[in-house]
Formats: C-alpha cells, sequence, structure tokens
C-alpha cells in the first residue's frame, strides 16, 4: 500500500516535471511585461472591442482636447494641408479605430482606396461595414494588424500615390526610439508617397493631466479593462477591484504615464506563470510623449522626410504635420 504522503510527493514531482504551456506571441509578450520590473503592459492591449468604445467616449469628454484640436486643425487649414499632400491614390489610416477621422477627410484628399488598418479587427469591421454604405464607390481593404512592430501593406495597394494617415499623437505612445524606427518603417512602404501626422505639443501640466484622469473617470474605465484583455488573452486571474488608475505628467521625460497601482498586496497568476505585487505598486500601461513643433520636425528629418510642413489650433496645443518620404 502506497502511503499518502509518497502519492502527494510523486504528485508534486509531476506537477514540477510538467512543461509550461506553449504561449502565442501576444501571450509571451504580456507574461514577459508582467515579469518585467517595473511591470509593463504595451497600449496595443488597450484596444480590445470595449477599450475602443470607451477610448471613443474618451473623445467625447471637455478634458480631452486633442480629438477637437485636430478637428479643428483640419477644419481650419484642409485645403492648405491637401495642397501640400497631392493627389492620393491610397489613404493608408493607422490605427484607425472608428475610422470617422479619416472619413472627414474624404472629401477633400479624394483617395480612390482606403485601407483602416487598426489591431481591434472586430471594432473595425463595424466601422467598414458603414463606410461601404455611404461610399459605394469607394474601395476598402479592411486589415486587423498589430502594426508596432511591423508594417505590412497588402500587394492590392497600389504603391504610388500613397498616404499615410496616423491622426490622434498615437505616435506619441511610442518612446523617441520606437518613434524613430516606426516613422522609417513608414516611410519605406510610402513608395515616395507622403506621411499626415497628429502630434500633441507640450503643454502646462494642468492641461495635460486631466486629459488623461477625467471627471467621470472613463479613462479610468479605459485602464482598468485592460486587465480583463490581458485576462482574457494570458487567462490570468486579475482582479479590476484590486487596480486603480493613476495618470501623470512626467516631465523629464516629456510625456504622461498612465498607470494600474496595486491597492493591496496581492499575486496575480496565468498558466504556467505568477506575480507578486506590493501594495502601491504599478503597472506602466500607457507613456503619451509630447513634442515642440521643432522637435518633431527634426525627428521627421532623422527618419528621412522631406518638404516638412505643419498646422497648430488656435491655442497652439496641437500639430499636425506632412511630410513627403
Amino acid at each position: 500500500m502506497v502511503s499518502p504522503s509518497a502519492v502527494l510527493a510523486h504528485t508534486a514531482q509531476e506537477y514540477q516535471a510538467r512543461p509550461s504551456p506553449a504561449l502565442s506571441a501576444e501571450q509571451a509578450e504580456l507574461r514577459d511585461g508582467l515579469l518585467d520590473h517595473p511591470a509593463h503592459i504595451d497600449p496595443k492591449f488597450l484596444y480590445d472591442a470595449l477599450g475602443s468604445s470607451l477610448f471613443t467616449a474618451i473623445t467625447q469628454l471637455p478634458e480631452y482636447y486633442p480629438t477637437r484640436c485636430e478637428a479643428e486643425i483640419f477644419e481650419r487649414h484642409g485645403q492648405d494641408i491637401a495642397r501640400h499632400i497631392g493627389p492620393v491614390q491610397s489613404m493608408i489610416d493607422l490605427g484607425a479605430g472608428d475610422c470617422v477621422k479619416a472619413e472627414r477627410l474624404f472629401a477633400s484628399l479624394r483617395p480612390r482606396h482606403y485601407v483602416p488598418i487598426d489591431i481591434s479587427a472586430d471594432y473595425l469591421q463595424k466601422a467598414v461595414r458603414r463606410l461601404q454604405l455611404s461610399y459605394p464607390d469607394l474601395r476598402v481593404t479592411a486589415i486587423g494588424q498589430d502594426f508596432s512592430q511591423a508594417l505590412a501593406v497588402p500587394p492590392e495597394v497600389p504603391a504610388e500615390e500613397r498616404l499615410f494617415f496616423y491622426p490622434g499623437s498615437s505616435i506619441g505612445n511610442l518612446n523617441p526610439d520606437d518613434a524613430h524606427a516606426m516613422l522609417q518603417r513608414i516611410r519605406a512602404q510610402c513608395h515616395g508617397g507622403g506621411l499626415l501626422v497628429g502630434v500633441d505639443r507640450v503643454k502646462p501640466r494642468q492641461v495635460l493631466e486631466p486629459a488623461y484622469d477625467d471627471a467621470l473617470h472613463l479613462t479610468a474605465a479605459f485602464n482598468l479593462n485592460l486587465l480583463r484583455h490581458v485576462n482574457d488573452v494570458l487567462d490570468a486571474d486579475f482582479d479590476v477591484n484590486d487596480w486603480q488608475h493613476v495618470a501623470l505628467f512626467n516631465a523629464t521625460c516629456s510625456r504622461v504615464e498612465m498607470h494600474l497601482e496595486a491597492q493591496r498586496a496581492l499575486r496575480v497568476t496565468w498558466p504556467g506563470g505568477e506575480r507578486d505585487f506590493s501594495s502601491g505598486e504599478r503597472i506602466h500601461t500607457e507613456n503619451s510623449y509630447k513634442f515642440t513643433p521643432q522637435a518633431f520636425s527634426d525627428l521627421l528629418q532623422s527618419a528621412g522626410y522631406r518638404d516638412v510642413a505643419h498646422w497648430s489650433d488656435s491655442r497652439g496645443w496641437f500639430s499636425v504635420f506632412s511630410a513627403r518620404a
């Protein structure tokens, strides 16, 4: 007869010898970020279907100025921007979301082919169905893709007269080296076309921080929803109630940072791994870098662009840059 202690020891040995489950690339990325010190999660994971919907709501908040400032620029300077860009055969929209920003430019830019790219493929498809009803003569090729590491434009998109559209200051989510690399990847796909990019500018802390920590706590919900997405992707056991949203302006790095802060000591587990967090420990979830016009113009030129022009809103809070590849 085998003793219970022997059975337990045998079971423990089997468990320890059992290999960790094979992980997909995105699961491995999440695991590695959670195990890093400090812990971090790439902001692309903010944009599942619910996260994308929450972000659309955030753009309507009075505190969140970038969307209104960018819209003002296109309204006031749209014709000048269109003249600088020139003919557009294909408009490639990076991080398209609900496609509304690009749609507002269809009348002035007149693209023949619209190529929205977004990591949230399901959310993107809903927007595309609406566009196809509204613009039956516009060719639309929707792509569900994480373009943060690699950008692949399908061969059916003509190489000539391409315009890459990167609105909303999403370029600010990348650190300077990654932003430079992203701009180079876009330029390599332009084939002599151009880039139209929205850029948030340096401004006082009292303007910046409320834009990422609003009175209705929509941004907090957006940030906390990230944990639910991680649970779905990694099969983790984050409890949203254990965490709180933190947003702050880091003046040294010229960026707004978003974090999730543990409200008690806790352990998070997932198949094959775990991480202990102390009370007050944070997970870094997003950066939003702020630029001066000169600093971003220099970044474009260092990435190989030429004929750089930019336009600002009436308060000088936001800029839109057009550049040739």
